[in-house]
């Protein structure tokens, strides 16, 4: 089968997309070891997570933390369901308006993610040493860049 000639424009465009996923892929990786002895998964973690930083103690959204963590509310039924399980948050009907589910961290949780984020924070680092901090700049301005653009034309 013969190989996909594109213009200099896709073959650089493209080249650009598979060079940022590989790199994503690696980091995230490196990032997920952290949660080796949690017992959680990357998506568990990343719910924890959006709840233990939100600001102040108040719950979320399910929607919310859906679109803070990437993922959409169908699929965090089961997560959070998991996570309810295990006494790590804690669904409730809103007070405000009876058809959305606020979730909250319980104190078990916040113990948790606590204890896990710092090895989280420092994988995270580790990886990124690999740049230098002016390069870690520019990383996080491309990246903004990029989100921007899409998020323009959504």
């Amino acid at each position: 089968m013969p190989r996909f000639q594109g213009t200099e424009e896709q073959e650089r465009a493209l080249g650009a997309f598979v060079k940022l996923l590989r790199a994503g892929n690696a980091v995230t990786a490196a990032a997920m070891r952290s949660l080796a002895d949690s017992g959680l998964t990357p998506t568990q973690f990343a719910v924890l997570e959006a709840l233990y930083h939100a600001a102040g103690p108040k719950p979320m959204c399910l929607s919310d933390v859906a679109h803070k963590i990437l993922t959409s509310s169908g699929n965090l039924t089961l997560v959070v369901k998991n996570l309810e399980k295990r006494g790590l948050v804690r669904r409730k009907l809103s007070g405000k308006d009876r058809r959305f589910v606020e979730l909250e961290i319980t104190a078990r949780g916040g113990k948790i993610i606590s204890d896990v984020f710092p090895a989280h924070a420092a994988e995270i680092v580790g990886v990124m040493s690999r740049l230098s901090p002016a390069e870690q700049e520019t990383l996080a301005g491309l990246c903004r860049k990029l989100g921007a653009a899409e998020t323009s034309r959504q």
